[in-house]
């Protein structure tokens, strides 16, 4: 047992070095993260969606936005569209489950927001159909996935692909780039 969880803390370390090798993730991360700010500074807010463990990635991630990061400061406007679980059921029931992002999105979207979707096999019906959404309402995409980007890849303004292929590993470090994404969009709108 103890070999097993050495083992598992091993693999999350080798996604982080792989991330670290790979020019292309921090290159994205700092052009989502400039995105970020432009939207606030122009008015806007971010939206995120996911499905299981990305739907509390997309809610964690709100949170540390919305509320605070590393110190206080005004609130950041940012919501993660499942919290309504009224409306989550009755779009899934009315229209489909497939429909219950887009479906807000085309309601809430603005030009010039951004939409962020978190799927681990980049695949999610109900993700690729906000991004849609987002898109026909002039919104900014960015999509977090695991290494292949699946469908999401051609679906968006900015893929971070974590390269792996084992879903809590890919959570993890989604985790770890809405941290950093919070941590610098929270550094550039309130410099010290």
């Amino acid at each position: 047992m103890e070999e097993h969880i050495k083992s598992i803390i091993k693999n999350n370390i080798q996604v982080k070095q792989g991330m670290l090798s790979e020019p292309e993730i921090i290159n994205t991360v700092l052009k989502v993260v400039k995105e970020i700010v432009s939207c606030y500074k122009n008015g806007g807010k971010i939206l995120l969606c996911g499905n299981g463990g990305s739907a509390a990635d997309a809610q964690h991630i709100a949170a540390e936005l919305s509320g605070r990061f590393y110190f206080d400061r005004p609130s950041l406007a940012a919501e993660a569209i499942h919290v309504n679980t009224s409306y989550l059921t009755a779009v899934a029931n009315d229209y489909s489950f497939s429909q219950v992002y887009a479906r807000y999105v085309s309601g809430a979207g603005t030009p010039g927001d951004i939409l962020i979707g978190i799927s681990t096999s980049g695949n999610s019906e109900n993700i690729i159909n906000a991004f849609s959404a987002a898109k026909n309402k002039g919104m900014i995409t960015v999509g977090l996935s695991g290494s292949t980007g699946g469908k999401m890849k051609n679906n968006v303004d900015f893929l971070i692909a974590i390269p792996s292929d084992d879903t809590p590993r890919i959570q993890e470090s989604h985790i770890l780039v809405g941290h950093i994404l919070c941590e610098l969009v929270e550094r550039e709108m309130f410099p010290k």
